[in-house]
């Protein structure tokens, strides 16, 4: 029997109900399934049907009539492959057609955040894409897409190889209405010198108006195809309460088109059909320009998404066997080959490898991995055979959630930016209002100059640049911390890390490497070192603290602890055979230690085991100090920043570890209240960063003005710092402060040409000193500049 080709049930009406995918007509069984595999077909989500790996649910319940463009994007099945879900909210990458300013970007903003259960959105004009966050509880997906749609912008969520195809059939035509304009300019600046040639020799009436006819046919393809862009910008703003900068532009060239073709017509005035040519041909150049230089300047994910690859080697009852990528399900068991490229993020359960990170991290060296470390999608395995536990798939993976960071991060503007974009909407009605007053006062001195002179003032001061000034910076600057290996997880990080003056570090897992080992156990009580290694990792069960992975190992079922309570900053205790035992400091676990023979000024780090505040055992803790952890510091230094040293470690190897890096300000055996106490001190002064694990320091990483974890990929959704430096490589936060320097040195060298350039351009266009074309020029390759000044940053040296 046939069976549907959406939900896999029996077809039971013949060929009543079909759909036509990939050229082929197939059978459904109910107008549901026909009319959701239409929607997902039209919504051009082809793909879901090529890499399902389970069929879509029955759709009884629903009839064609009932859905519209925007609907499959609903579906859970659809969703699984778009859609990150975490706690309650929702997010997705959206690609938006038709963003041509940061006015646009701002709109959508604006228009999108009206609507109840939308709990954020930010838009890269850059990129052209979007961030949205929602709770599906409140409001559908496909609510939002209609609602973008409703105001004049096709949305639609991200995906690589689609967008690649969108942007090349975009840039194809962008390219036909540009050489449309500049055939159609050509013939037009022909005519048009033969029109000047006639003021200086006697031109007859006919030849004349035969002339302007000409012009005016050859105008019309420039005015009403190759300007479209513009105009339809112009009208969303409009449509929306508001101005954008391209509104002037539209006036201009519609205006002069219209009072020429009256002109011509009438067979009086004068006639403006080269410099409606001309100009717009040098504004949608300069756009090009613009535009190719933006796609360079974007970070476009879809380099790290083509990094996981699309096949993968499943191991199934006891074969090998090559299976997309997308059928992959958690729990899968896959062999990954020397070679071979990791196909998602799981557990290795078998093997010895090194395997190279660079794309995660931006370090080349490789990173040794054995049984139970964690490897990540995209990444490189290099020496021998693994097979890999699958933990997460899709957007769970990690490659997603650096991606959606990095959106985020170009989507959060430095202050400057929003108000360069609010300057710029309030400089459009501010030049509107300037041409029309610049009409009239020329229409009393020079009745026949003040039609082109108030063109020239529209096209000249349109403020484009003024709208590209940050977020091109912005996100090639964001292109060189994920290059980098460092995430941005929060806004404001460009305009802080510059005025940091007061670094404050943590100890453990950050100035040192924070894979602790076990050195010397040393014993207090009639107790052997295996029952006593066994007591402290049942102790520790279920902890993610460093100090915990150690004792994994020597865990024992057989031994029961409970009523475990952690102090944070002191250790942990619980009752065994209803017994009081602790493991931590030596002040948490006994009342008094003077008549013991402890070297409390080792080298090392200590923990101690009590049983009922009795000393059982110490136990030595092992870590290296991070190899580039001296260089930061004196780094540091040498830019007049002051160090500090933060820890909740009490013991001698504190001491050791700050006259190794010459650190003189110690801040030893520390609670997080203490820490976020101390970080509040130094507030009152000075511009603080703090280091922490990214876990347990969650409060004083929040308390300080810009907060750095180093976060292992595993950790990076549950952290709370600002920055995240994925590799291992403290020196990284030294980069960090550089780019963000150069980055806002960038931005306002933006920012004094653009508004440079309009302060002296405007006077000028005013007084009648510049010409329509020249006007045209002149805003093109203001926008080109500061775009390209921005692209400098991509050339910066680390």
């Amino acid at each position: 029997m046939t069976t549907c080709f959406h939900c896999n049930e029996p077809v039971l009406t013949g060929d009543k109900f079909f759909t036509t995918i990939d050229g082929q007509a197939q059978a459904m069984c109910c107008p549901g399934c026909q009319a959701v595999s239409q929607a997902i077909i039209d919504s051009g989500l082809a793909n879901y049907y090529r890499f399902r790996s389970e069929p879509g649910n029955r759709q009884n319940a629903l009839v064609p009539d009932e859905l519209n463009q925007f609907s499959a994007y609903d579906l859970p099945e659809v969703q699984q492959d778009l859609v990150h879900r975490q706690g309650e909210l929702d997010s997705i990458s959206l690609t938006i057609d038709g963003i041509t300013c940061a006015a646009c970007a701002w709109l959508i903003e604006h228009k999108v955040k009206t609507l109840n259960g939308v709990t954020q959105i930010g838009v890269n004009s850059t990129t052209q894409r979007a961030m949205v966050s929602w709770r599906p509880d409140t409001i559908a997906l496909s609510t939002i897409l209609k609602q973008i749609s409703d105001i004049g912008y096709q949305a639609a969520p991200y995906q690589v190889d689609d967008q690649e195809k969108l942007s090349k059939a975009e840039g194809r035509k962008f390219l036909l209405r540009l050489g449309l304009a500049g055939f159609a300019t050509m013939q037009v600046m022909m005519f048009a010198f033969a029109l000047y040639s006639g003021y200086f020799t006697d031109l007859d009436v006919e030849l004349r108006d035969y002339f302007r006819w000409v012009s005016m046919i050859f105008a019309a393809p420039v005015v009403f195809y190759s300007a479209q862009p513009f105009y339809f910008s112009a009208i969303r703003s409009l449509l929306s309460g508001k101005l954008n900068m391209d509104l002037s532009v539209s006036i201009a060239i519609a205006g002069a088109y219209i009072a020429s073709c009256i002109a011509t017509v009438n067979g009086t005035g004068e006639v403006y059909f080269e410099s409606v040519s001309m100009f717009t041909f040098f504004l949608l150049l300069g756009r090009y320009f613009e535009q190719q230089a933006k796609q360079k300047a974007s970070v476009s994910s879809s380099n790290l998404h083509k990094l996981i690859p699309v096949t993968a080697h499943l191991i199934q009852d006891g074969q090998t066997i090559e299976i997309a990528a997308k059928k992959l399900k958690v729990d899968d068991i896959i062999l990954v080959r020397p070679g071979d490229i990791v196909a998602a993020d799981g557990d290795i359960i078998s093997g010895l490898s090194s395997v190279n990170e660079s794309m995660l991290t931006g370090e080349q060296m490789p990173v040794t991995k054995n049984i139970g470390q964690k490897v990540f999608a995209g990444t490189i395995n290099i020496d021998q055979p693994l097979e890999i536990k699958v933990k997460a798939l899709g957007q769970d993976q990690l490659v997603a959630e650096i991606i959606r960071l990095q959106e985020f991060a170009s989507n959060n503007n430095p202050k400057i930016a929003l108000l360069a974009d609010r300057l710029a909407r309030y400089f459009s009605a501010t030049i509107l209002t300037i041409a029309t007053l610049t009409y009239f006062i020329w229409l009393q001195i020079s009745p026949d100059d003040a039609f082109w002179i108030t063109l020239s003032v529209l096209v000249a001061t349109c403020p484009c640049a003024l709208a590209l000034a940050t977020p091109t910076a912005v996100t090639c600057a964001t292109a060189i911390f994920t290059k980098l290996g460092i995430i941005t997880r929060k806004s404001g990080v460009f305009e802080k890390l510059p005025q940091i003056n007061h670094v404050v570090f943590d100890k453990t897992g950050t100035l040192t490497c924070g894979q602790l080992s076990l050195g010397t156990v040393k014993l207090f009580a009639d107790i052997d070192q295996d029952a006593a290694l066994s007591l402290v990792a049942n102790l520790e069960q279920g902890s993610l603290h460093p100090i915990a992975q150690v004792f994994t190992p020597f865990s024992d079922k057989n031994l029961l602890v409970t009523n475990i309570n952690h102090q944070v900053g002191k250790g942990v205790q619980g009752i065994y055979q209803q017994q009081v035992i602790k493991l931590g400091s030596l002040a948490f676990c006994i009342q008094n230690s003077d008549n013991l023979n402890i070297d409390v000024h080792s080298h090392h780090q200590h923990v101690y085991l009590s049983i009922n505040d009795k000393l059982i055992a110490s136990f030595e803790l092992n870590d290296l100090i991070r190899p580039d952890s001296e260089q930061v510091i004196k780094t540091l230094k040498a830019q007049s920043i002051m160090v500090s040293m933060a820890t909740g470690d009490s013991s001698g190897h504190v001491k050791y570890l700050a006259d190794r890096l010459h650190i003189t300000d110690i801040h030893s055996g520390m609670s997080p209240e203490s820490k976020l106490n101390l970080i509040n001190t130094l507030q009152q002064t000075k511009h603080v960063a703090m280091f922490g694990d990214g876990i347990n320091d969650a409060p004083v990483l929040a308390g300080a003005n810009i907060s750095i974890a180093m976060g292992s990929g595993s950790a990076i959704a549950k952290n709370s710092a600002d920055l995240i430096l994925l590799g291992d490589h403290l020196s990284r936060f030294n980069d960090a402060i550089t780019v963000a320097k150069y980055t806002n040195k960038i931005i306002k060298q933006n920012l004094a040409w653009a508004f440079g350039y309009n302060v002296i351009i405007l006077p000028l266009a005013v007084t009648g000193h510049v010409v329509p074309y020249i006007a045209a020029i002149g805003m093109s390759l203001s926008s080109i500049i500061v775009v390209s000044n921005s692209l400098r940053l991509l050339r910066l040296k680390l």
